[in-house]
């Protein structure tokens, strides 16, 4: 059992539960209900939802990864999902430090939740 991959898993699940129960209050919510035209208003639905049939995904495929016995697969796609979160983290980060906000790192926060999988998984993939 890899553990690193274990502890991936793990946080990728917590990850996507805030992401479901946070992100539906915070985001879903007022999205759905701002004056944004329907059809873009529906798209950014449609990419949440997305994002968090991924997080579940990737957390369930992290968990195969780390119980299966080092298949030849495994390398690769914990390298691919470690740099798909790295992917993520990046995007967040860019996004909220090029708004000019005061405290900008805490501003869209899910960075914070996204480098640790990131971090974990390639320690596993290794």
């Amino acid at each position: 059992m890899n553990g690193w991959l274990l502890a991936a898993g793990v946080t990728t699940f917590g990850v996507a539960a805030v992401h479901v129960g946070a992100g539906h209050r915070d985001v879903v919510r007022p999205l759905l209900s701002c004056e944004l035209a329907d059809e873009p208003r529906r798209v950014l639905h449609a990419v949440w939802h997305m994002v968090s049939v991924d997080l579940v995904l990737s957390a369930a495929a992290l968990l195969y990864l780390a119980l299966a016995d080092d298949t030849p697969a495994t390398g690769p796609l914990a390298w691919f999902v470690a740099a798909h979160f790295a992917a993520y983290t990046v995007a967040f980060l860019v996004v909220t430090l090029s708004v000019g906000w005061s405290r900008p790192l805490l501003r869209l926060p899910q960075w914070i939740l996204l480098l640790p999988v990131a971090v974990l998984t390639a320690a596993g993939a290794g």
